[in-house]
C-alpha cells in the first residue's frame, strides 16, 4: 500500500472533523471515515514540526513533512504504511532523546553549582521539560493504541511494537526523573527563599521590639514628667492663694484694712488651702509615689538619649533600623 505525501496537518485535521491547525493532546483521532495518527519532532532550538498518518478506506496518506528514514525500519526492511509510521515514531523518539539529555545536562549544571539556582532559571527549565513530556505522553499514547485494533492496520507491525515500547517507556523513565530532579531544585530554592524571609521577619521583629522599648520610655518618661507637673502645679495653687491675697491687701486700697485682719486673712489662706489640699487621699498618694515618678523619669530620660540638632542635619549618619551601631 503505497503512502502519498503532500497534505497538511490542518488538511487531516479537517478531515476528521478537528477544528484548527494544531492537532490537540490526544495523539490518535477518529471520524466516521478516517483515523489520523500525529506526532511531533523538536528541533535544537525546542521549534515544532508536526508529522502524521492519516488512515481511510483502502489508503494511508503520510500528512506534513516526511521524516529521515529510520535505522530500525532499513533493518527490518519495512516499507509502505508500516515503514512510514516506524519511521515517525523513530524520528519523534530521537528528537524528545536529544531535548531530554540537554534539558539533563542543564539539571546536573545546576545541581553541581555552590548557589542555588534563581526562580527564573528553574522556571525556564521547568517550561522547557513541560514543554517535552507532553510529547512524550503523545508517543506513549500512540504505542498504546497501535497495541490494539489500530495496530492491524499496519503490516508485519507486530515484531517492531516491544522496541517501540522500549525506547518510549526509557522517555518516560527519563522525563519523570528529570521532573523529579527539578522539583528537588525548585523545593530546594523555595527553602532558601523560606529562610530569608524567616531572617527578614526576624531582624523586623527584633526592629519592632526595639521601637517599642524606646516607645514605652518615652511613654514612662512623659508619664513621670506629667506627674512631677501635676505635683509641682499643687504646690502652685497653695502658694498663688495666699500669694494673691498678699497682693491684693497690699495695694492702697486696702489700707483701710486693719493690719491684725490682714496677718489673720492671709494665715488662714496660707493654712486652709494647704490643709484642704494636702489632706485629700488622692494627692496624698500621688505625693508618696513621687520618688518613684522621677527614678522612672530619669531612667526613661537616659535610655532615649536626644539627637543633637548637628546629626539630625545628617540623617544618613543615623543608626538605620535593622542595623547593628558599630
Amino acid at each position: 500500500m503505497a503512502v502519498p505525501t503532500g497534505s497538511t496537518i490542518a488538511e487531516a485535521l479537517g478531515t476528521v472533523g478537528h477544528p484548527g491547525s494544531t492537532p490537540p493532546r490526544r495523539s490518535v483521532l477518529r471520524s466516521r471515515d478516517a483515523t489520523l495518527l500525529t506526532l511531533a519532532t523538536l528541533d535544537e532550538q525546542g521549534r515544532v514540526t508536526w508529522h502524521g498518518l492519516l488512515l481511510s478506506p483502502g489508503s494511508i496518506d503520510a500528512v506534513g513533512p516526511a521524516p529521515p528514514v529510520s535505522l530500525l525500519a532499513e533493518g527490518a526492511h519495512l516499507a509502505g504504511p508500516t515503514g512510514a509510521l516506524v519511521d515517525l515514531v523513530q524520528a519523534a523518539y530521537r528528537s524528545y532523546a536529544e531535548r531530554l539529555e540537554e534539558v539533563g545536562s542543564r539539571v546536573d549544571a545546576f545541581e553541581v553549582r555552590a548557589e542555588v539556582p534563581s526562580i527564573a532559571e528553574l522556571g525556564a527549565l521547568n517550561q522547557a521539560l513541560a514543554g517535552i513530556r507532553k510529547h512524550v505522553v503523545r508517543a506513549a499514547l500512540l504505542v498504546t493504541e497501535l497495541d490494539g485494533p489500530l495496530g492491524a492496520e499496519f503490516p508485519d507491525l507486530a515484531q517492531q511494537l516491544p522496541p517501540m515500547r522500549g525506547e518510549v517507556a526509557h522517555l518516560e523513565t527519563l522525563s519523570t526523573g528529570l521532573a523529579q530532579a527539578t522539583r528537588d531544585l525548585l523545593a530546594l530554592r523555595n527553602a532558601v527563599e523560606s529562610n530569608r524571609l524567616a531572617e527578614a521577619a526576624n531582624e523586623l521583629g527584633r526592629v519592632s521590639n526595639k521601637i517599642a522599648a524606646l516607645a514605652n520610655n518615652s511613654n514612662v518618661r512623659m508619664l513621670g514628667v506629667a506627674y512631677l507637673a501635676f505635683v509641682l502645679a499643687l504646690v502652685s495653687v497653695v502658694v498663688l492663694i495666699p500669694n494673691t491675697a498678699a497682693t491684693v491687701l497690699g495695694m492702697p486700697s486696702a489700707g483701710w484694712v486693719p493690719g491684725l485682719w490682714v496677718d489673720v486673712i492671709l494665715a488662714v489662706l496660707a493654712i486652709v488651702p494647704i490643709a484642704v489640699v494636702f489632706s485629700r487621699p488622692w494627692v496624698l498618694r500621688l505625693l508618696r509615689g513621687v520618688g518613684a515618678y522621677e527614678v522612672r523619669s530619669s531612667e526613661g530620660i537616659s535610655d532615649l538619649p536626644e539627637v543633637s540638632p548637628q546629626a539630625s542635619a545628617r540623617p544618613r549618619e543615623v543608626e538605620q533600623p535593622g542595623r547593628e551601631a558599630p
